[in-house]
């Protein structure tokens, strides 16, 4: 077996257990009869001991932070240790060297810059908060296909190169298809229409693409766009099926992620349903009472919106 726990099953239980885990050099501490290495898989840091004398710490000499290792070693207990738990290494095998010294620091101690962190993106990736954001957007993902999936909708994929527009105002992308013009689609839209028609409930997670040259918060150029689609259903029933997706996610995410979330050092909010709805004319009468010049007939742009 390549390895048996990740780090994040080892627990005070396993005491004296033999275990197999592998993963990366988060951080290595040598203090002359002992070396104290960090090492890091996917589900978080546990500590390994090498200690001098034995067959592994010869091998280790040489390595630096990010190399990858394979640990065979005894657990045991410690309250000092994290988890309250190390390894103690029997044995070690080095599967590949990383360069010294790192072009970026992914312990965080020394902040990169944006451009730094594009550039070197692979060791981007392997800092913990990276992993959080990514861990967590699985998650909420997750959490949106099965609310959906609960409410007999069926998960579908469209066409991603199309002919033309899909929605009017955004910009389209062009590509080469074959010897003519096709652009990147902006949206499912009318593809889940036809489907809606079809099977009646319909969503798709998917990326779209919108050639607009705004910098806000508002406009990308590439997202994943998550779409639904529901036929014999009114604005309520609507309502009612976002307001479910959102709680789920939420809170899916506050329960699933709670070690991620203290890594980006977030609180999500607390909702509850039946969540707060305001009519049309409700909103209208908002408005004018904050001084916003309108009046009932009017579209509620981005800046009412904010109001």
């Amino acid at each position: 077996m390549f390895r048996t726990h990740l780090v994040s099953e080892l627990n005070p239980k396993l005491d004296g257990a033999e275990v197999k885990v592998a993963g990366w050099v988060h951080n290595i501490r040598n203090l002359g009869g002992k070396v104290f290495i960090l090492l890091r898989d996917k589900s978080g840091i546990g500590q390994i001991v090498v200690e001098k004398g034995n067959s592994a710490y010869d091998k280790i000499m040489n390595i630096g932070l990010e190399s990858t290792l394979v640990v065979n070693g005894i657990v045991k207990a410690d309250p000092r240790a994290p988890n309250g738990i190390e390894v103690h290494a029997k044995d070690v095998e080095i599967l590949s060297y990383a360069k010294s010294p790192l072009p970026l620091d992914v312990t965080g101690k020394v902040k990169a810059d944006i451009d730094t962190r594009l550039r070197e993106r692979l060791l981007d990736l392997r800092r913990l908060e990276m992993q959080a954001v990514l861990k967590i957007q699985s998650v909420a993902v997750k959490s949106f296909r099965e609310t959906l999936y609960k409410y007999g909708f069926v998960e579908v994929f469209t066409p991603k190169i199309i002919a033309s527009a899909t929605e009017g105002g955004a910009q389209l992308f062009p590509v080469l298809y074959f010897g003519k013009e096709a652009f990147l689609a902006q949206s499912p839209q009318l593809y889940k229409e036809l489907l809606a028609g079809a099977i009646e409930r319909v969503f798709e997670i998917a990326p779209a693409w919108r050639a607009e040259e705004s910098d806000t918060p508002y406009h990308l150029s590439e997202f994943i766009s998550m779409d639904v689609e529901m036929a014999f259903a009114d604005y309520n029933d609507i309502m009612a099926l976002i307001e479910q997706i959102i709680y789920n996610m939420i809170n899916d995410v506050r329960r699933e992620c709670r070690n991620r979330l203290k890594i980006l050092n977030y609180t999500p909010p607390d909702v509850k349903i039946p969540m707060k709805k305001i009519s049309y004319s409700e909103a209208i009468e908002i408005l004018k009472s904050k001084g916003v010049n309108i009046k009932f007939g009017d579209d509620i742009g981005t800046p009412e919106l904010r109001v």
